[in-house]
């Protein structure tokens, strides 16, 4: 574990590879999602298996959540590609990567790889998908019911989720609402600089995009198949939003085909 100063803010990183010593083939960089995530969701997932494949992996937790710091302001999705470019700098990570993002965490690392072709060998979309207007407009939705269902409704919102979703998820939530509440992360991402058509077509590297069968994310699949050059999909029948953590053995399978496929990790 660490904390790293990417650009005047303190994020934390965890960094494993491979147990027996061997010299890492590759990088990839996992980014999660929004609120209620952090990197554990990668930690207890398929973290361990790509340490064992060989590949040199990072985690860290995105401004205001888990262990990093929290500031009142400045949420925009570009000031978080502004983090990962900053981390991979202070971590000396200069060849390309592959990253890999789980709903939030996904818009952020095709922005990333938008901003820098140079610095990315594939991309990974878990259950994401690019910043359009149509997504900031979603986003905008999503974080308004929580500043108004939880941030200024919180005790009878978490009783509903204790109700019906347990204890451990009315703990993220209670989390998700004071992030929303001390910050203006509701207010700034959905007013983030979306991406352009062609900025979104200007993505040449391998692209997977991995979905629940259940989740309508899944009917992004035609559309960025015509959009993007290289763009591989795989839905998994059964599965909602949360298939990293329901199907971890079998995203992390497809997720190390691709990554294997581009740097001959075995």
């Amino acid at each position: 574990m660490a904390m790293v100063d990417a650009g005047g803010i303190r994020l934390h990183v965890q960094r494993t590879g491979p147990a027996d010593g061997r010299v890492p083939h590759a990088t990839v960089v996992l980014v999660h999602g929004l609120l209620t995530d952090s990197l554990a969701s990668y930690y207890f997932t398929v973290a361990p298996a790509f340490a064992a494949a060989g590949l040199d992996v990072v985690m860290y937790d995105l401004r205001g959540h888990g262990r990093s710091e929290r500031p009142p302001d400045g949420y925009t999705l570009d000031q978080n590609i502004d983090d990962l470019e900053a981390l991979l700098d202070r971590l000396a990570v200069t060849g390309p990567v592959h990253l890999v993002g789980n709903s939030y965490g996904g818009t952020i690392a095709f922005g990333f790889a938008a901003r820098h072709p140079e610095r990315t060998a594939t991309l990974t979309l878990i259950e994401s998908e690019p910043a359009t207007a149509a997504w900031a407009a979603k986003l905008g939705r999503i974080l308004d019911r929580v500043m108004t269902q939880l941030a200024h409704n919180e005790p009878d919102a978490l009783a509903w989720i204790i109700a019906h979703r347990g204890h451990n998820t009315a703990r993220l939530a209670k989390g998700a609402a004071r992030l929303a509440r001390e910050t203006t992360l509701g207010r700034d991402i959905p007013a983030s600089r979306v991406l352009t058509e062609e900025a979104i077509r200007a993505v040449r590297c391998p692209v997977l995009g991995v979905y629940g069968g259940e989740s309508d994310l899944a009917d992004l699949v035609p559309v960025e198949r015509e959009l993007l050059t290289d763009y591989r999909a795989v839905v998994l029948p059964g599965h909602e939003h949360s298939v990293l953590v329901e199907a971890p053995a079998a995203v992390g399978g497809h997720i190390l085909d691709l990554i294997r496929a581009g740097a001959g990790v075995g």
